[in-house]
């Protein structure tokens, strides 16, 4: 049966372990090699089932311990080509550690067929990605997103299992500490996903067959658990869908500290 652990979620580290008991990848490697060593340990995740990293893109809070870990443990590195150009611009890839191109037509991995589709942020050159298990079972994952443009959304509709960015409470931005410019960057069309342009998106999802959600990315000062869930809650109760009945929704923790993983 496949799985999702997600390690860490925030700008303070980002980390997903997706496959079975026996096989699977990370989706991004957020933080120090140490961190995530204990906790894939805690979470009963053995460094060998992980078959290769996934990144999304090379801002810090995605990449921290990609050098030390894959020079400790050979692991490949995927992603897109802006993103190994800009890690190998900034020496975070060993020369010794596989790097490969992921696009949208695909590659196996960990017995799973991994695509990658864009999205928009404020980097290289962002991604997402489109995972089919062994069981054929689809987990479509999305964070780091200015704005819900109409690829994201093809490669989100229709999955069993979709991972959405719920990054902000507008309002908590808008009068919050952060500086000026900062909060202009964060709301903008190269920034992050609100609570309420996430949340507009879930019931489309869901009348399309998705069943399961995770909210990720949680900005830990312009946001908090419960705003981000009863956003998204509101929204699918008012299209008159029933979260146990039509829908689970989860937030993704910023630290796994329960040690839970999601089976799908």
């Amino acid at each position: 049966m496949a799985r999702i652990c997600p390690l860490f979620s925030g700008s303070s580290g980002n980390s997903y372990f997706v496959g079975s008991a026996d096989a699977g990848i990370l989706i991004d490697i957020g933080r120090s090699a140490k961190q995530m060593q204990e906790m894939l340990s805690a979470c009963d995740i053995p460094i060998g089932a992980i078959k290769a990293i996934f990144l999304t893109h090379e801002h810090t809070d995605h990449i921290k311990g990609l050098r030390v870990f894959t020079s400790k443990y050979k692991i490949p590195v995927f992603s897109s080509q802006g993103t190994l150009q800009a890690l190998e611009e900034s020496q975070q890839l060993n020369t010794d550690i596989p790097v490969e191109l992921v696009d949208s037509r695909g590659i196996e991995c960990a017995g799973m067929w991994i695509s990658s589709f864009p999205t928009q942020h404020d980097c290289a050159e962002g991604i997402g990605f489109h995972i089919t298990t062994a069981d054929d079972r689809t987990l479509s994952f999305a964070t780091d997103l200015g704005c819900m443009t109409e690829q994201v959304y093809h490669n989100l509709a229709g999955s069993d299992f979709v991972v959405l960015e719920s990054n902000h409470d507008v309002g908590m931005l808008k009068t919050g500490n952060y500086p000026y410019v900062l909060k202009q960057r964060i709301i903008s069309d190269y920034g992050h996903l609100s609570n309420a342009a996430c949340a507009d998106i879930l019931p489309k999802l869901a009348k399309l067959g998705t069943a399961r959600f995770l909210l990720a990315h949680l900005s830990h000062e312009n946001n908090t658990p419960d705003i981000a869930l009863q956003t998204s809650l509101c929204s699918l109760t008012i299209e008159g869908l029933k979260r146990g009945l039509d829908y689970e929704i989860d937030i993704a923790p910023r630290e796994n500290t329960k040690h839970e993983t999601i089976l799908f």
